[in-house]
């Protein structure tokens, strides 16, 4: 990881989620930090219903879920294209831990996050729901568009 993002978590994560950031892996934490980047640079002023630095910290922590099981790159990729190719059949499999976690992460993320009593509701609903597609919110669209992108 590069200085700049080091200094660029630090600024927008407290200790106590620093310490849940860096329990992720190195591959999760570049993609959250490209992730926040895009969020910082689409972020319109008046636009949301989250300040720029709420949105940022969504950002980051929108993978959180993945943080108690690590798929390693290759998995992930393989994971992915599978879902693509099956139109999302592979979901039957979710015996399987990797896949269970591909699917589930938001919101696993969701209920490790809601355990700290410091999130809006706001945060965690983005956090809970950004692979759902399905819902129509100016929030939650830029965060899967951002997070498509990386």
């Amino acid at each position: 990881m590069e200085y700049k993002d080091i200094v660029y978590i630090n600024m927008h994560l407290d200790n106590e989620e620093l310490k849940i950031f860096n329990k992720l892996s190195i591959s999760e934490q570049k993609h959250s930090i490209k992730v926040a980047y895009d969020i910082e640079k689409l972020y319109e002023e008046g636009k949301y219903n989250l300040t720029k630095d709420e949105f940022i910290k969504v950002a980051l922590l929108h993978d959180i879920g993945k943080l108690n099981y690590k798929v390693d790159i290759i998995k992930k990729s393989i994971i992915v294209i599978v879902d693509k190719i099956t139109n999302s059949r592979i979901k039957k499999f979710q015996n399987i831990k990797s896949v269970y976690v591909h699917y589930n992460h938001p919101y696993l993320g969701y209920c490790i996050l809601k355990q700290y009593n410091k999130y809006s509701e706001k945060m965690l609903y983005l956090i809970k729901n950004h692979h759902n597609e399905n819902i129509i919110n100016k929030e939650l669209s830029l965060l899967i568009y951002s997070d498509n992108l990386n």
